[in-house]
């Protein structure tokens, strides 16, 4: 059982060493656990995820509420399409040594918000070599000026194409498969905006839709977390600008999933 804590005299708590950040989910965990392996054991400082109102709230200011009832009326279909899914997770789990839970005995920094002054003052005192960042909300100027260290991101998605959320779907969706992949990249004030350290580019299963993309990424993208999180700590990062049009997603609606699943055999 992992165990939560908020003293930062924490054992696993190495000046210079790797801090990472989440707000959990099996593809975070995935990406956590393979730097565990690599790196050995690292705090973990993990934000209260965002209540499903708020969430919406903040879509229906920034999209209207049109766009927003289309895109929660999708989750119905969507919905509809995870039981068929538990085998194809199941197999990639078993076949490429996916760890998606928390390890056993592993010491959590619990805050309340990774934009709180307590995530704040634990970054200051663990004081790492690089922050990595996997599913939190948008990380404002104060904390990331908390420490020098780098906030290296893992997005589901090849930015700056497909910024924001589920970029591996969409890019199946606009017959873009080249672009069904991962990105790495330095953390900045914008959505996804950071320059790119690495990406995955990877293919899909026919057997995978919505449910099963992001552990298609995460498990491809193993490799190129490590990478990046190795230059940072041996100091030799070397981020690049990608010369692709910049797009930000949404979730999908309802009319574009439903047309896209007919159409396209892409659900």
């Amino acid at each position: 059982m992992a165990v939560a804590s908020n003293s930062w005299s924490l054992k696993l708590a190495r000046n210079g060493s790797i801090v990472a950040v989440t707000s959990g989910g099996p593809h975070a965990w995935i990406m956590i656990n393979a730097l565990r392996a690599r790196f050995g054991d690292f705090p973990v400082i993990v934000e209260e995820g965002e209540s499903s109102d708020v969430f919406w709230r903040r879509r229906r200011k920034l999209l209207g509420p049109m766009k927003v009832a289309s895109m929660q009326a999708a989750r119905i279909p969507i919905r509809l399409t995870k039981p068929r899914t538990d085998v194809v997770i199941q197999e990639m789990i078993e076949t490429q040594g996916l760890q998606p839970d928390p390890p056993q005995g592993l010491e959590m920094i619990h805050v309340p918000s990774i934009n709180s002054d307590t995530t704040r003052d634990a970054l200051k005192t663990l004081n790492p070599a690089a922050v990595f960042v996997v599913s939190t909300r948008m990380i404002g100027t104060r904390t990331l000026n908390a420490v020098s260290a780098p906030f290296i991101n893992y997005h589901s998605g090849i930015n700056p194409a497909y910024r924001g959320m589920y970029g591996g779907y969409f890019a199946l969706a606009e017959d873009a498969p080249e672009h069904f992949g991962a990105t790495v990249h330095l953390v900045d004030e914008g959505v996804d905006t950071g320059d790119i350290l690495y990406q995955s580019h990877l293919e899909a299963d026919v057997r995978d839709n919505f449910h099963t993309y992001l552990w298609r990424l995460a498990a491809g993208s193993r490799n190129i977390v490590i990478a990046a999180m190795e230059d940072a700590l041996n100091g030799t990062l070397s981020p690049r600008h990608v010369d692709l049009p910049s797009r930000q997603y949404f979730s999908p609606t309802l009319g574009g999933y439903l047309w896209t699943g007919l159409s396209k055999g892409v659900w």
